[in-house]
């Protein structure tokens, strides 16, 4: 009892000042009983002592306790108004810390809960004041400044339609860390702005850590396109598992450079080989397979911007195509163990150059994989929220410009996940994979577009349409309204990783493919782009380039 603080007594110390206070209770009552007998002494006595004794060792703690943050609390100069979403363990949280620490200068000023039966209810003094459809009304009448979403079970629509709700010019929105944060004490210093990963609401991966390092631990890992978005997360990963040696491969050698000074500081017992050049360069892969013979190659080097793939075929068919095909001859050649294609869900049913050459690109891993000591695989995946290029990083500079934002069409809709869930399910399937797999990743729900340009624009505490305008520039050669993730023929098939699926294949002719792909090599040379369309369609004949 007398070993807890003052400054941070709680339910526990009352408890233990309770069972303290009853044993000393009954310890005074046995030596009454043994030393004079009960006859003749007030038995009310013993009430009284165990009342006062309380009321001493408890409620000097509690006055305490009072003092501190109340007067805490009225020294600070200026303090926020705050509305706390959920009044769960999460948002009395979030209410005990700002008590605890008025420096945090949070002044709580109440609940919002869609639980009909928290309604009016007060929770250490502060009222649950509505459910969510009442925010504006609620803001209003008490002037909020800040809201603090503090429900981290909640899954992304329920994020997202808190934000709809919080469109209100100068209110700013935050939200607590994931529940294993909370719960580990990290919360004042984990409490920041919503991301836009958080809108996705999606549940923490969890991957076999003993396979995948079991997979990569002591081996000579390749990397190719290892500057992007997913190269460097797959770099940044890899590199935890603790390879023998890793090789960055990319042509843009600013991105190779940085990610290779913090790789180095971090992992120091890792040996890392940057390699500036073109995936394309035969020569140059055949230089690195022979000199440093790795046993894992990652290909995730390719052109996904769809527009631009549309106006360079050529371009795209040798980058995509020509270059995946270079590399699984080296990788065969050199007696590479497991070859791991990254590739997209624009290969399914594709309408353009990109998601057709990324398909073309499939097949060839999946010929060679009938017969090969290598495990060939591909493991596919739709966008990557805040990937370079892609749509979030646009939306944010268009907001800070002042508008408009952009949108292609008021019905378009995309499978998205952040790049370090898609890469711990990469490595995953990489280590599960036996060879031939097309393996498809679990991408939750379709996001519609339109949604996310509203929601950033309210994040960044301004009013969609009033403040920044939305503008509809119409579908762009080569895109869909909608993406899939399996080709009409294609059946998906369960492994042991609930977020993991394989596409069943379809059946192709190897030796003719091997033929076709000749020739689109001979036509991607002499730049003959509509020849090069004719033969795409060849080879598949679902591909719809009707947008173009």
């Amino acid at each position: 009892v007398f070993n807890s603080s003052l400054k941070y007594v709680s339910v526990f110390d009352l408890w233990q000042i309770l069972k303290a206070n009853f044993f000393a209770t009954t310890i005074f009552v046995l030596f009454v009983v043994f030393l004079h007998g009960i006859i003749g002494f007030p038995r009310s006595i013993f009430i009284l002592d165990w009342g006062i004794c309380l009321g001493l060792t408890g409620g000097v703690r509690l006055v305490a306790r009072v003092f501190r943050e109340r007067v805490g609390f009225s020294k600070q100069k200026k303090t926020k108004r705050v509305l706390i979403i959920g009044a769960g363990e999460a948002g009395i949280l979030v209410l005990r810390e700002c008590r605890r620490n008025p420096h945090i200068n949070l002044n709580i000023i109440g609940f919002i809960d869609d639980s009909p039966a928290k309604r009016n209810l007060r929770i250490h003094g502060v009222k649950v004041l509505g459910t969510r459809k009442d925010i504006p009304f609620i803001v209003e009448k008490y002037q909020v400044e800040e809201i603090i979403i503090a429900i981290p079970s909640a899954k992304g629509e329920v994020i997202r339609d808190i934000i709809s709700c919080c469109q209100i010019p100068e209110v700013k929105i935050k939200i607590v860390p994931s529940l294993h944060k909370i719960i580990s004490g990290e919360l004042e210093i984990k409490l920041r702005e919503v991301r836009p990963e958080d809108l996705l609401g999606r549940e923490t991966v969890k991957i076999d850590e003993k396979e995948v390092s079991s997979y990569i631990k002591g081996k000579c890992v390749l990397i190719t396109g290892a500057g992007g978005s997913i190269g460097s997360e797959l770099t940044r990963q890899v590199a935890s598992f603790l390879p023998s040696q890793l090789i960055l491969l990319d042509y843009n050698e600013n991105d190779v450079y940085f990610l290779s000074v913090e790789l180095r500081q971090r992992y120091p017992q890792v040996s890392f080989k940057e390699i500036i050049g073109d995936v394309k360069d035969i020569s140059l892969l055949k230089h690195i397979f022979s000199k440093f013979r790795p046993q894992i190659v990652f290909h995730s080097a390719a052109f996904k911007h769809v527009p631009l793939m549309e106006t360079n075929p050529s371009s795209a068919v040798k980058n995509n195509i020509i270059s995946t095909r270079n590399l699984i001859y080296a990788s065969e050649h050199y007696g590479v163990e497991s070859f791991v294609f990254i590739s997209t869900d624009k290969a399914v049913n594709p309408t353009s150059i990109m998601g057709a050459t990324k398909r073309i690109a499939e097949m060839l891993l999946q010929a060679k994989a009938k017969r090969s000591r290598t495990k060939f695989m591909a493991v596919r995946f739709g966008n990557v929220l805040g990937s370079k290029g892609s749509v979030v990083p646009l939306f944010k500079k268009q907001i800070e410009e002042g508008g408009p934002v952009t949108v292609t069409h008021p019905e378009a809709e995309r499978y998205f996940m952040s790049v370090k869930e898609a890469v711990e399910l990469v490595l995953q399937a990489s280590a599960m994979g036996k060879g031939g797999e097309v393996f498809i990743l679990d991408m939750g729900q379709p996001i519609k577009i339109l949604d996310l340009a509203k929601d950033l624009i309210t994040l960044s505490g301004l009013k969609p349409y009033t403040d920044i305008p939305i503008e509809f520039i119409g579908l762009r050669a080569g895109e869909k309204l909608s993406e899939e993730l399996f080709l009409n023929i294609e059946k998906d098939k369960a492994t042991r990783h609930n977020k993991i699926y394989i596409a069943q294949p379809d059946e192709f002719n190897p030796s003719l493919l091997r033929q076709k792909i000749k020739e689109l090599e001979r036509l991607s040379n002499l730049m003959a782009e509509d020849k090069i369309i004719e033969k795409i369609k060849e080879i598949l004949p679902h591909y719809n380039n009707s947008f173009r």
